[in-house]
């Protein structure tokens, strides 16, 4: 006797084949393999770096916008740059904006780049040196900058959600033209907890405005399978890097806590598979050739 099966069922043969498709698209998708030129922060970048990051298999390269490191304002060396990615198949995939100013990272006493300042002079300051950042798109095709709202102390309040609304209507504004898309980075703040992401995205009807899930934070906070469940449909780029649960070590893929097998299967089941970012910290200070290996290693894993 055949068995029947209730109308709706999950069980259904229609939802049956529906899930099969969903999982082979899950089994099947990649992500765009990127390196983030964090890792060398403590060099100056140039195109010789941009040959190591081809070397370990990356398809595309996100700038870390720090003045030593990569001098978004230095015209010259921004052609120079734009130069070698006409000549080469690496992607100019992202920038991270700038989160300091000067060239000391703000070991100088120099003040942050914080969009959310409570001094209205300190938040268009901000605003400007984003922008500055933001210019290279006019010879480098970057397609997506990625922002922090926010310090690691600043907290969640009407205030903060006026501000953040402000901010990323005027650098979208700025950004749209440049062929540029903003991500929201959840950081270690009370302002871009998931919840409140979704909040600021909602309330300021962004729908061309994603997040950049940062792993290591998101384990440092309320999970990275939370954190990615709450902003799977905002999910445009994902910063991945490991740690022990205790403090932002940025180390890699592997030696940390992070459960990576079931990580990137949920990142994959995102609705736009973002492209996964190796941020790893420039403290490490690992030879380049250990790099290479390290990141070829990393992105066997996408």
């Amino acid at each position: 006797m055949p068995v029947l099966v209730p109308r709706g069922s999950l069980y259904s043969e229609r939802a049956s084949n529906e899930k099969i498709e969903v999982e082979a698209r899950i089994e099947t998708s990649s992500m765009l393999k990127v390196l983030s030129t964090h890792v060398f922060l403590r060099q100056r970048l140039h195109p010789g770096l941009l040959d190591l990051v081809t070397r370990a298999g990356a398809q595309g390269v996100e700038l870390f916008a720090a003045r030593q490191h990569f001098d978004y304002t230095n015209r010259q060396e921004i052609r120079d740059l734009a130069e070698w990615f006409r000549s080469n198949p690496l992607e100019p995939f992202s920038m991270h904006a700038p989160l300091y100013s000067d060239r000391e990272m703000g070991r100088g006493g120099g003040p942050s780049v914080n969009l959310l300042h409570p001094e209205k002079s300190r938040r268009i300051d901000a605003m400007d040196e984003v922008k500055r950042a933001l210019e290279t798109a006019e010879q480098i095709p970057l397609r997506v900058m990625v922002v922090h709202l926010g310090d690691r102390e600043d907290t969640w309040s009407p205030r903060a959600l006026e501000y953040s609304l402000t901010a990323l209507e005027h650098l979208r504004a700025f950004a749209n033209p440049l062929g540029v898309k903003l991500a929201v980075e959840n950081l270690q703040n009370e302002v871009t907890r998931p919840e409140h992401i979704r909040e600021i995205l909602h309330t300021g009807h962004f729908k061309d405005i994603g997040v950049c899930l940062d792993t290591g934070h998101a384990h440092l906070g309320d999970g990275v399978s939370e954190t990615i469940a709450q902003l799977r449909e905002f999910i445009r780029t994902a910063h991945l890097h490991d740690n022990h649960g205790n403090k932002d070590e940025h180390l890699w893929p592997g030696e940390g806590e992070i459960a990576w097998d079931e990580t990137m299967q949920e990142l994959k089941s995102a609705p736009q598979t973002p492209a996964g970012v190796l941020e790893i910290h420039y403290a490490l200070e690992e030879p380049n050739e250990v790099i290479v290996e390290k990141a070829q290693r990393a992105f066997e894993k996408f």
